[in-house]
């Protein structure tokens, strides 16, 4: 694909994307049961992506067009996937940018070298943090702190979707160092399930309220 860098028209294509494949879900007469205990009209699933290769190879064109032009064409060494939903991502996306790649694990595997890196990583190396989705960014500084105990330099991570919902997250990653970079929001999802006619008004406007004030919206209907 061409390098022209539209993020607006990249977020627009990825959220129609999602809705074709049905990674997307709104409920918002049974909402979802989050890990936090909130409660959300609103659900994702970026590992069906796996599954669809033509609309995976233009995802990772885009996360190169992306990486590319927010990052730097030679500003990295090597991509490091989170264990689990990151690592095919960074797979392909290392491949497409001609860059090593690494893993890192949640915990210590317990057993032989006890690593959480896997693969080969270097003093001062320039990594880039690979998963799937955020919501507000607590695994990846995990990840980061993992990396940079291994030597690594990492400043950036890349995710497919961002819930951009808790507007603080960008301001915790950037107190730890990181940038954050991605392809498509709930809010693009919104504008594009409302222009394919992909859900009720009804559903539409509950997803809206719950984008605009998520925690609001969870205790009104039951969640912390």
């Amino acid at each position: 694909m061409s390098q022209t860098y539209d993020k607006a028209a990249i977020a627009t294509s990825v959220a129609r994307m999602l809705l074709e494949i049905k990674a997307v879900l709104f409920r918002a007469d049974d909402p979802f049961t989050l890990t936090s205990g909130m409660k959300s009209p609103v659900y994702i699933d970026c590992r069906k992506i796996i599954s669809f290769p033509r609309m995976r190879s233009q995802m990772m064109d885009y996360g190169k067009t992306v990486i590319m032009n927010e990052v730097g064409y030679e500003s990295l060494d090597a991509l490091a996937g989170g264990e689990t939903a990151g690592i095919p991502f960074a797979a392909w996306l290392a491949e497409r940018t001609g860059l090593p790649m690494q893993y890192v694990r949640k915990k210590p595997k317990g057993f032989g070298r006890d690593a959480r890196i896997e693969g080969d990583i270097s003093e001062g190396q320039r990594v880039l943090l690979v998963e799937d989705l955020t919501t507000d960014g607590g695994s990846k500084v995990s990840f980061v702190e993992a990396l940079r105990e291994a030597g690594a330099e990492v400043a950036h991570t890349f995710v497919i979707f961002y819930y951009d919902i808790f507007k603080d997250t960008p301001e915790k990653l950037a107190a730890d160092g990181i940038a954050l970079h991605y392809l498509s929001t709930w809010w693009d999802v919104l504008a594009a399930a409302r222009e394919m006619n992909s859900f009720d008004e009804e559903t539409l406007t509950q997803v809206e309220a719950f984008l605009h004030d998520p925690r609001g919206w969870s205790k009104a209907h039951g969640g912390v």
